[in-house]
């Protein structure tokens, strides 16, 4: 078991891929994927100009996004073997969305092509430093919610490391079975949940709490913002909701609390990490960069207070720019970053 990850106190779960798995600094590697994520990608339309609404926008810049796709790439770029499991149009975007992903190096062959809907649009207004509003455009529904259990490919998500789910794949049917038939194919195996909560959609948010309980039975870490804790058990205070995880059963809890930094917490060990100062430019990325940072530090056995300090990095970093997916830092920039801040 790879330093500063303990044991799950209820179920024995490990948030670790364990470092005889194979690290992502080197060493010997099995077949398969390091990180699976599961949930959504599309093309985001984030504006060139800051400070303005939709309306007055002149021009906006083209970048892959979905959290999933966005964590597979962070996690690329630090030198992981990612795939993403989700699904996009018969359309151009569509096909924009795969050769975005194969160009970061992420495998796009669990990405389904779902006939008859579109691929997903994201648009944003930019009020830095911490007022980003987030325009969706799914309806009626997106490809990354037609998942069926029947099309999961159930070998690949079990010789994973590590399978990365998010809160929102939970919204919709028949995705939301599907990712329960994930967490099942996975036989025991480290399931990691971003908590990645979106009320806009859900049908009906108050399914979401049982539903991310449910989850949280098969996860041996979880992360999320203190608005996602509240969703998954109840309470936005740091420490409560570490707590609260951790009887879950899940066996690394991290918390992050913005402007107050990061809360990381395991059975035996805690570390609050502070902010990294940033001058934002867009912070919708950042959550993204942390999540894949996060995945490459544990999976390389490095310590927790180690990991949680390169991926607030990773985090400031993407903050500092437009783009999510196409921003993801390398480990020379975190490194660099951690230099900076020491």
């Amino acid at each position: 078991m790879s330093e500063g990850v303990a044991d799950g106190p209820a179920s024995g779960r490990t948030a670790s891929g364990t470092a005889a798995d194979g690290a992502a600094h080197g060493g010997a590697r099995t077949p398969g994927h390091d990180v699976i994520t599961l949930g959504r990608v599309g093309v985001d339309l984030y504006p060139e100009q800051s400070g303005v609404g939709l309306a007055e926008v002149r021009s906006f810049a083209k970048s892959l996004g979905g959290t999933a796709g966005n964590v597979a790439v962070a996690g690329a770029r630090l030198g992981l073997r990612t795939a993403v499991l989700s699904g996009v149009g018969d359309d151009p975007f569509g096909a924009y969305v795969r050769s975005a992903l194969r160009g970061f190096g992420v495998d796009d062959s669990l990405v389904t092509t779902v006939s008859g809907v579109q691929t997903p649009v994201v648009f944003c207004e930019l009020f830095p430093p911490d007022d980003f509003p987030i325009y969706f455009y799914r309806r009626p529904v997106a490809p990354d919610q037609c998942l069926t259990p029947e099309g999961l490919d159930r070998a690949a998500v079990r010789a994973a490391r590590v399978l990365w789910i998010t809160g929102s794949a939970l919204a919709v049917e028949p995705t939301r079975s599907a990712v329960f038939a994930a967490l099942e194919a996975r036989e025991g195996r480290p399931v990691w949940f971003d908590l990645d909560w979106r009320p806009v959609f859900w049908a009906d948010p108050a399914e979401a709490p049982a539903l991310y309980a449910r989850a949280l039975e098969y996860a041996a870490l979880a992360v999320g913002n203190l608005e996602e804790t509240e969703i998954a058990v109840g309470t936005r205070d740091p420490q409560e909701a570490a707590s609260r995880l951790l009887r879950r059963g899940v066996a690394t809890a991290v918390v992050k609390q913005g402007p107050h930094g990061v809360l990381g917490r395991t059975a035996r060990e805690e570390h609050v990490i502070p902010p990294v100062p940033v001058k934002a430019v867009n912070g919708l990325g950042a959550g993204d960069a942390f999540g894949g940072a996060l995945c490459a530090g544990l999976l390389a056995g490095d310590p927790l207070r180690d990991v949680l300090r390169a991926a607030n990095a990773a985090g400031a970093l993407v903050a500092a720019r437009l783009a999510c997916a196409d921003a993801m830092p390398s480990r020379a920039e975190i490194d660099a970053a951690l230099q900076e801040g020491s």
